[in-house]
């Protein structure tokens, strides 16, 4: 889990900060049932929030590493980082 070097306690608790809200929760819960990438268009029209709000949350996961973004002209495709995201399960319960 720590990419960047840091340590494992600092970047557990990062992980835990980007997921510390309700819509971004909501966000990963609905990529890791999709399964592959998506389109923003289409996250957006899973979580009752504005377009921009949308964008902001995927920024916040995508800067901790939670989310790939791909770009696909003249969107960008999003998708869990599994490896991140099972770091993060294996070190919450090793709590």
């Amino acid at each position: 889990m720590s990419a960047a070097g840091l340590d494992p306690g600092i970047e557990l608790a990062r992980l835990c900060r980007a997921l510390g809200h309700p819509a971004r929760v909501a966000i990963v819960r609905y990529l890791e049932g999709r399964g592959g990438a998506c389109p923003a268009g289409d996250i957006v029209a899973q979580v009752p929030l504005a377009q921009s709000t949308v964008s902001r949350h995927l920024r916040v996961l995508a800067e901790a590493g939670l989310l790939l973004a791909s770009p696909a002209p003249p969107r960008v495709l999003y998708r869990l980082d599994r490896q991140v995201l099972e770091a993060f399960r294996r070190a919450v319960s090793a709590l």
